[in-house]
């Protein structure tokens, strides 16, 4: 096992197949909006559905928050140093995680104040549109240079525990 590293992989970590593991997380967090999206069509604005839904909803929310802070923490500072001329590209999708993070509250309020099923819809709804402009943003500028990006961390860690 390597110094410091828990997974016992070792040189292995370094081999991760990063634009893979990030096409992956996309497509779960997708997964999991269009859950949590059924649960609000389904919904009844009674206490017990809203109790289901503030589980889809929070367990969305904290799924979408550490993919993102993984992001800024690792991922971004590592692209950065091996790819110089990305940092506007990184700061742009810097932007579009803290705009997604105010998203991410107003749907959260909504949830906690038991907002009617429309309304819930209407910030899934925006949330939607901005997390797949992210994304396809995100894909576009970053899936080539991870390919080949050398870094030795913990896919969970740097792209969240999905």
């Amino acid at each position: 096992m390597g110094e410091g590293d828990s997974t016992g992989t070792g040189a292995a970590a370094r081999l991760v197949a990063w634009s893979r593991e990030l096409r992956t997380t996309h497509e779960k967090l997708r997964d999991a909006l269009a859950v949590t999206r059924q649960a609000v069509a389904a919904g009844e604005p009674v206490a017990p559905a809203t109790r289901q839904l503030l589980l889809y909803c929070h367990g969305f929310c904290a799924a979408l928050t550490a993919h993102h802070e993984g992001e800024d923490r690792e991922l971004f500072p590592a692209v950065a140093a091996q790819h110089p001329e990305l940092r506007d590209t990184l700061y742009y999708l810097r932007q579009d995680h803290s705009m997604i993070a105010h998203l991410l509250g107003g749907l959260q309020a909504a949830v906690d104040s038991c907002a009617a099923p429309a309304e819930l819809d209407r910030h899934l709804e925006g949330l939607a549109a901005v997390m797949e402009s992210h994304f396809r943003y995100e894909e576009r500028q970053l899936l080539p240079i991870l390919e080949t990006l050398a870094l030795a961390a913990d896919p969970r860690t740097v792209l969240g525990p999905l």
